[in-house]
């Protein structure tokens, strides 16, 4: 492995991208560069947001089937990052399309939406939703050093956790709350931040500075962090 990790990142949108780069830059101590596979702006037809994401994850399935086990796309990266926010939980296949709601039953993908779970904590609907991205994948590792960014409820908290006062009303059971990330858009001026990717590009070294307090609110961001360094660990001793 470089000195320059090379990450590549499979995500429901481009400013899911800014959030994740913004959490990076605080956990890891060496440079690394970053690419967006998903969504990607050449190649529309893979969609965007969460069913986008499935259908990145069912073509590497199938790719991998063909290949022995090994997605050879994404040799060039040290690291493979797959985002979903939890709020994914509530959708359903159909949300896709009427094809992919076929599609799951005959992939025998776990179900969306997801049965209800107690909240707080936040643990039982992240170990729903990672093992719905596992069964897109169909039990592949696309490359042996592979991890889940899983924000709750989405990553827009993790930007409103970094940008609030911890005692903000936005913030009261932040992770139980898929409202957030909408609600953040619709605060007084001041303390409003618009789901662009401008605004969230500039207001996420908020997060990279503030990560201590981001992970003190949200524990899924303190799941990435450990994630992070066991995987990147991993790879520096293999």
């Amino acid at each position: 492995m470089s000195d320059q990790l090379r990450i590549a990142l499979v995500a429901e949108g481009p400013t899911d991208y800014e959030i994740i780069l913004a959490a990076l830059n605080a956990i890891l101590l060496r440079p690394f560069i970053m690419t967006q596979l998903q969504p990607e702006a050449t190649r529309p037809t893979m969609g965007t947001g969460w069913c986008g994401v499935r259908k990145w994850c069912h073509d590497t399935r199938l790719r991998c089937s063909e290949m022995n086990g090994i997605d050879y796309t994404l040799a060039g990266f040290d690291l493979l990052v797959i985002h979903l926010d939890l709020d994914v939980a509530g959708m359903s296949y159909a949300d896709c399309s009427p094809e992919v709601e076929l599609m799951a039953r005959d992939w025998q993908w776990e179900s969306l939406p997801c049965p209800e779970q107690p909240c707080p904590p936040i643990s039982a609907t992240r170990d729903q939703i990672d093992a719905v991205l596992k069964s897109w994948l169909g039990g592949h590792l696309p490359m042996h050093k592979t991890l889940h960014c899983l924000p709750a409820q989405s990553s827009g908290t993790w930007l409103a956790a970094a940008i609030l006062p911890p005692a903000h009303a936005l913030l009261v059971r932040a992770e139980c709350d898929a409202s957030v990330e909408r609600r953040l858009e619709l605060l007084p001026k001041k303390e409003r931040i618009k789901k662009k990717v401008m605004e969230y590009r500039k207001h996420a070294p908020s997060i990279t500075s503030q990560w201590e307090l981001v992970k003190q609110i949200c524990t899924q961001a303190v799941s990435f962090e450990q994630a992070v360094l066991a995987t990147v660990k991993l790879g520096e001793s293999t």
